[in-house]
């Protein structure tokens, strides 16, 4: 809760104190990871309904963060992909975070940043199995 409330360090975003929202790096982090998602992928992936998704991802696209396009396979529904300027952005908010928790860390052994992102991981990996929906992983 203390990384997301004080934001350690991000810059860039559209919101007016200066932080990407948080929906929107969420919702670029997978599209980063997964490529081009309609709403209801989106929906399915984030246990969302679809108005919550609508909206953020309208929000996303009025600051140019997003795209809607063609299916790239061919099917019905238009999906969102990134734009070049929100690819950089989310660039952008990841170094920033990085570098904060590189200064928070700064005097951890090496042995226990790796344990530490070892033991994060598990968390997380729980959490999404215990929800059904596991994230992509590069």
């Amino acid at each position: 809760m203390l990384l997301s409330r004080h934001g350690l360090g991000r810059r860039g975003g559209r919101r007016k104190d200066g932080l990407m929202e948080r929906s929107a790096y969420v919702i670029l982090s997978r599209l980063r990871i997964q490529g081009p998602m309609s709403i209801g992928e989106l929906s399915e992936a984030f246990g969302l309904d679809a108005s919550t998704l609508n909206r953020q991802t309208a929000a996303a696209q009025r600051d140019g963060l997003v795209e809607r396009i063609p299916d790239p396979e061919g099917g019905i529904a238009r999906k969102f992909c990134l734009t070049e300027g929100g690819r950089q952005l989310l660039d952008e908010e990841r170094e920033s975070t990085i570098a904060a928790l590189e200064r928070v860390m700064d005097d951890w052994p090496e042995d226990d940043i790796a344990a530490f992102a070892g033991y994060l991981r598990r968390f997380n990996t729980g959490i999404e199995r215990l929800e059904g929906r596991p994230w992509p992983r590069p």
